[in-house]
């Protein structure tokens, strides 16, 4: 992590708020690093973010914290921090094309209900990486209708020990089997994944933890692991 923005995005998909970010100039820091953490291979970013102002925003900084200058010291930091913030905003924008403007628009809308009231209420149990996952697949539906494709490709990232199966033989169905020992919350999250992506036609099966029997596949056929279809 060699810059700010870099920190604010690792924050973002481990779930911390932007706005429980506190920016401070560091005591020790490299004058070739914007961020020089003590383990320089650290990637978990904490609440407190300690940086070298001076590596890209000399102009800005240069006369705020003269080593003579000991007055207002809070007033300065919270200066600093207010400064910083609004400063990663722009960063953060720059590097976004037109589709990741389209997929934050989802988002928004997701999150102001537009999608439905369980839609709005479940996606907060999503990480920030999946929030993300969705609303980009969701904007690819919209372009290429490929709801079946887009359902397998979100369950493949939020849940990745899982298989979709589509039935078209006798039935409009979508078969589901999750690794997982089913809870509440991964019930919930699944449910919400289906609202957004499965065809009004079909229907599903899901199974917890066992999968059902495939005659001819030996991993799906051994004794008491296997659900029945």
């Amino acid at each position: 992590m060699n810059y700010v923005w870099d920190w604010v995005i690792r924050a973002a998909e481990n779930g911390m708020p932007r706005k429980d970010l506190r920016f401070t100039v560091a005591e020790v820091y490299s004058p070739y690093m914007e961020l020089s953490p003590e383990n320089i291979n650290n990637t978990d970013a904490g609440a407190l973010v300690e940086m070298n102002p001076y590596y890209r925003y000399d102009e800005i900084f240069r006369d705020l914290f003269q080593p003579d200058n000991d007055e207002d010291q809070e007033l300065r930091k919270t200066l600093f921090d207010i400064t910083v913030h609004f400063l990663v905003d722009i960063d953060l924008q720059q590097g976004m094309n037109k589709t990741e403007y389209y997929y934050r628009f989802i988002l928004r809308d997701i999150r102001n209900g537009l999608f439905g009231p369980a839609a709005r209420k479940n996606i907060a149990l999503f990480s920030h990486r999946q929030q993300q996952i969705i609303a980009f697949n969701l904007y690819r539906l919209y372009h290429t209708g490929q709801a079946l494709y887009l359902l397998e490709n979100t369950m493949s990232h939020i849940f990745p020990e899982s298989l979709v199966y589509a039935n078209y033989e006798v039935k409009n169905e979508v078969i589901l089997f999750l690794n997982y020992e089913k809870t509440g919350l991964l019930e919930t999250k699944l449910a919400a994944i289906l609202e957004l992506f499965l065809p009004l036609q079909f229907r599903t099966e899901i199974y917890w933890a066992y999968h059902f029997g495939i005659i001819g596949n030996p991993e799906a056929m051994q004794n008491d692991k296997i659900a029945m279809y």
